[in-house]
């Protein structure tokens, strides 16, 4: 009997395989629910869950993704799917189906971040110092687990599928470096997303317009002159100094913006002597400062700067600020696309699992291909009360779980496809030269 059921899997699951992706609007709907069955057999899901571990164990940071980037080119090779490499350092981008337009992306970030893994497991990293502590490992498994479900359908795809496997989102600007290597000046929409452990497993969030705020950071150097803590009329004192700036700082947004357009200045770095006794000769303050238009954003960035350097003065110390490049955009999420993902996903999850998701303060440099194609960015739901409480993005305890592995595959499987066939704009051809190049 055993054989027997085994028997009838396998027949299913070749069945759908070989089935071409339908264009009706009724095969639109079963299409997404096709793409969730099929992540969901181990084939998949089980090698997804593979691929993540490997990452995991060997986390690399912005610029230096090495390894991450060799892993992600050998299962490019073994499913005969082109690419180019390296595109903004260590940057993959592959190329599924026709190889003429429309053509449409999905993304995954690649790089770990800079701290010490707490959680004790089989896989925890083997990197001292770096951690997988955003998800990233899991966004790159599931971008290969759709990249091996699309190539199955390579044939019945009305367009090209773009596959970007991006470096340095944390920080280090990668999406804006792979958009000025021109890679993608013929795409014309673009998908992302980021698992999250306050959406509940099963269902997403998202909304059309800003999603998440611009965001810059800034460092000043607060210089007075040094001196016995017991003589202070003989020095000029930089901490004083500094911490008047950092109140000052606090008014910008409590007594400069409107209440209605949301702001935030948090000075997080405060460095200054290492003496009880002493008055340092000088401060280092950081900070980061965010909004959701441009015109808040450079209006805060004029006002940080003068406030620094002028609050210093009144205390007698001079000051330089210096602003971090790059920026990163409002990250907003284009209206249409929203439509069409609502369609997507509430085909393969319900739309009682689609969740409004408000705007936060948070940001994410998948802003920078959004301002340049018309993007969309969605969270993809983890939390499951029963395997645990999931420490947020950031935390040398954070864990991903590993169950929402399919969706996130199956979802970015069938964005892309019904875009291609939902939207047939002719567009210039990618020029044609080798796809699997290393430059």
């Amino acid at each position: 009997m055993g054989l027997v059921i085994w028997v009838c899997l396998i027949f299913i699951l070749h069945v759908f395989v070989a089935l071409p992706i339908s264009s009706n609007p009724e095969g639109l709907a079963q299409n997404s629910v096709d793409f969730l069955n099929y992540a969901r057999e181990p084939e998949i899901s089980e090698w997804m869950i593979g691929i993540r571990r490997r990452i995991h164990e060997n986390p690399e940071l912005g610029f230096e993704e090495f390894k991450t980037s060799e892993l992600i080119r050998t299962e490019l090779d073994k499913m005969d799917i082109p690419y180019k490499f390296p595109v903004a350092v260590t940057g993959v981008v592959g190329f599924i189906g026709t190889g003429k337009p429309p053509f449409v992306a999905l993304r995954a970030d690649m790089d770990a971040l800079a701290m010490q893994e707490g959680v004790e497991w089989e896989h925890k990293s083997k990197i001292p110092g770096k951690m997988h502590a955003c998800g990233h490992d899991a966004h790159v498994a599931m971008l290969l687990g759709a990249a091996k479900m699309l190539q199955k359908h390579r044939d019945d795809l009305q367009g090209t599928i773009v596959l970007v496997f991006q470096p340095a989102e944390e920080g280090g600007g990668g999406a804006k470096k792979m958009l000025e290597t021109g890679m993608l000046e013929n795409v014309e929409a673009m998908f992302g997303l980021h698992v999250s452990n306050r959406v509940p497993a099963g269902s997403v969030a998202s909304r059309a317009g800003p999603l998440l705020a611009a965001c810059g950071f800034f460092d000043a150097v607060i210089s007075g002159k040094g001196g016995h803590a017991a003589l202070p009329q003989h020095s000029i004192d930089p901490i004083l100094a500094a911490s008047n700036v950092i109140v000052s700082l606090q008014q910008l947004v409590s007594r400069e913006a409107d209440p209605l357009d949301s702001q935030v200045v948090t000075v997080g770095k405060f460095k200054g002597g290492g003496a009880f006794n002493v008055i340092p000769d000088s401060v280092t303050i950081g900070g980061t400062f965010r909004a959701f238009s441009k015109e808040s954003f450079l209006r805060l960035k004029q006002r940080i700067e003068e406030v620094i350097t002028l609050q210093a003065g009144v205390l007698r110390c001079n000051a330089t600020v210096q602003f971090i490049d790059p920026f990163y955009p409002v990250t907003a999420n284009d209206k249409d696309l929203h439509k069409h993902f609502q369609n997507v996903a509430g085909d393969m999850v319900g739309a009682q699992n689609i969740k409004d998701m408000p705007p936060m303060m948070g940001a994410e440099d998948f802003s920078f291909f959004a301002e340049a194609i018309p993007g969309y960015f969605f969270f993809l739901g983890m939390k499951n009360e029963t395997k645990g409480h999931l420490e947020p993005g950031h935390s040398p305890y954070y864990t991903v779980n590993e169950d929402s592995l399919p969706y996130g595959a199956a979802l970015h499987s069938s964005l892309a496809t019904r875009y291609l066939l939902e939207y047939q704009k002719p567009i210039p051809t990618w020029p044609k030269e080798s796809l699997h190049d290393e430059l």
